[in-house]
């Protein structure tokens, strides 16, 4: 735990969500700031730090829910296929992930029916309201509230033609 502290590393560790869920609502947030315009899977790979071929699978899993549109060609790329207002989390996240299940047992033999565990309701309430803010926020809504994207975009050589800044 070289230059962290116990605090950190257990509180960022409390909630985890996969690699390719991420990228997806990582590239779906990208994607809605913007537009209309195409955005390749190396654009994206590059802006988001992510391996193309990871990327390439998320991106499968997007176009085969039907929240993206692919176009091959010199004019080519990645683009949402509705407004991003009509666009959930929830859909993003069961297209990577498939269906969001109900909580199990946190260890990897299971010892109680669910009913006695001694972490009490708790990985219940936490997935419950997990479930509660993917269905009840829309992508246009996250895209909102995140400057991140913005700058990382702003940032990205291979999208403004090595100069970056915004295209």
């Amino acid at each position: 735990m070289q230059g962290r502290s116990w605090r950190t590393d257990t509180v960022a560790n409390m909630v985890r969500m996969s690699e390719a869920a991420s990228l997806g609502l990582h590239t779906m947030a990208l994607l809605a700031r913007r537009g209309e315009k195409r955005s390749t899977n190396q654009e994206i790979a590059e802006i988001l730090g992510a391996s193309v071929h990871h990327l390439a699978k998320v991106m499968q899993r997007l176009v085969r829910a039907k929240l993206v549109h692919s176009a091959v060609g010199p004019q080519g790329g990645f683009r949402l296929a509705h407004a991003a207002r009509r666009i959930k989390l929830l859909e993003i996240y069961e297209a990577i992930e498939g269906p969001m299940g109900e909580p199990g047992c946190l260890l990897a033999t299971r010892i109680c029916a669910g009913n006695d565990c001694v972490l009490g309701e708790l990985v219940e309430r936490l997935n419950a309201e997990i479930r509660r803010y993917l269905e009840r926020t829309t992508l246009a809504v996250m895209v909102e509230s995140i400057a991140l994207i913005k700058s990382l975009d702003a940032s990205c050589v291979t999208c403004t033609g090595g100069k970056g800044g915004d295209r």
